[in-house]
């Protein structure tokens, strides 16, 4: 289709033609159930129950396996990626990554992301994958030089935007606002690695040396760096780390499934019906340690249906899923823990999970990040 003028400029930042539309309207048509254009035809099985490694408890192994991370870490072999980008819905009109995590006027989760990386002067590099909807408030934010971490001022934050898209009616047609406008909508985080490269980071990295990836959620902070993990994955072998924790009453998300004789990422929606997902206790926190080699090269993604609602009414969205990497490459389960001193996982995903998380989001940022927020 031809791009209305009032488009152009998104779609030329925010490159639109990387997105298949044409494409996945076709499928859509071809259809009487949508979400069958993602669900997993075949035949998946539940994971064995040891198949996640936990950290060792293990004082001496712990201790070595530390400062390898820490070796590694020091020759600049690990660079972070942080999720922010998305819609920003669910903070109101505020940007996630830029929402105070500890009241106004405190320090925003974008401020806890960085100031982890910056604990190790300068050797681990960072980028931001943001989004139309965050990418001009975030790129105004790291301008200010007052407002990043001395240790990040040499190198930068690189900042590597999602594609853009638009979303569709349930018959395949084009979207219409009440005001007869398109609507444009982030494909979801499996714009990775298309994304690293086309903004020119995934080359960069791979000229300096950097051989993995640490990718974590913006509205995660305990999801820090980790030289522990970092050794762990390296030892593995594995190109990918997923890292799992404990599931709680009421969470959704994905899980290690059998797929012939291998381990894959699938999220609990893309798995047939009946499929005993229960029976398996640990789920995905979307924080991944990814080894460069795997987000370079062509994939076969799967696109999955997302239903929205706009203006009252319904809207498909069309979005790809960065943990379907784990399908194409030999990847490797760690159990992390959820709660205590050492957790890696405090999703915020709206106001009454700042309020419930408060607590443990003060202890990571005393206890990792150095010092009081306030």
């Amino acid at each position: 289709m031809k791009i209305p003028p009032y488009l152009e400029a998104l779609a030329s930042r925010f490159p639109m033609d990387r997105v298949p539309l044409e494409m996945l309207r076709a499928r859509l048509r071809s259809v009487a159930e949508p979400e069958s254009l993602h669900r997993i035809t075949e035949a998946v099985s539940p994971p064995p129950a040891g198949c996640a490694e936990s950290i060792p408890e293990d004082l001496a192994l712990r201790e070595s396996l530390r400062r390898e991370g820490e070796e590694r870490l020091a020759r600049g072999e690990l660079a972070a990626v942080v999720l922010a980008g998305g819609m920003a819905t669910r903070f109101g009109s505020v940007v996630k990554a830029l929402s105070p995590v500890f009241g106004e006027n405190g320090p925003s989760f974008l401020d806890a992301k960085l100031r982890d990386i910056a604990r190790w002067k300068g050797a681990v590099r960072v980028a931001l994958m943001t989004s139309f909807a965050t990418h001009d408030a975030v790129e105004a934010t790291l301008r200010v030089p007052r407002l990043l971490p001395p240790a990040l001022r040499a190198e930068g934050v690189a900042l590597a935007p999602q594609f853009v898209s638009l979303r569709l009616r349930p018959d395949g047609e084009y979207f219409e606002t009440e005001d007869g406008e398109l609507s444009p909508y982030s494909p979801g985080h499996g714009d990775l690695p298309d994304a690293l490269a086309t903004a020119g980071v995934l080359a960069k990295w791979k000229a300096a040396g950097v051989r993995t990836v640490l990718v974590s959620n913006v509205d995660n902070i305990g999801a820090t760096v980790d030289p522990t993990l970092f050794a762990m994955h390296a030892r593995s072998g594995a190109k990918i780390t997923v890292e799992l924790v404990e599931k709680n009453k009421g969470d959704k998300g994905g899980l290690p499934v059998a797929l012939g004789d291998r381990l894959v990422l699938a999220e609990a929606f893309r798995l047939p019906e009946g499929f005993p997902a229960e029976r398996f206790p640990l789920f995905n926190t979307n924080t991944l340690w990814i080894d460069i080699e795997a987000l370079e090269g062509e994939m076969d993604w799967t696109w999955c249906v997302a239903r929205k609602t706009v203006e009252g009414a319904e809207a498909i969205q069309f979005e790809r899923l960065v943990g379907e990497l784990t399908w194409w490459n030999p990847t490797h389960w760690v159990h992390v823990p959820r709660v205590g001193a050492e957790t890696r996982f405090i999703p915020i995903k709206d106001h009454d999970d700042l309020e419930r998380q408060r607590e443990a989001l003060l202890r990571v940022w005393r206890e990792r990040l150095g010092g009081a927020p306030l």
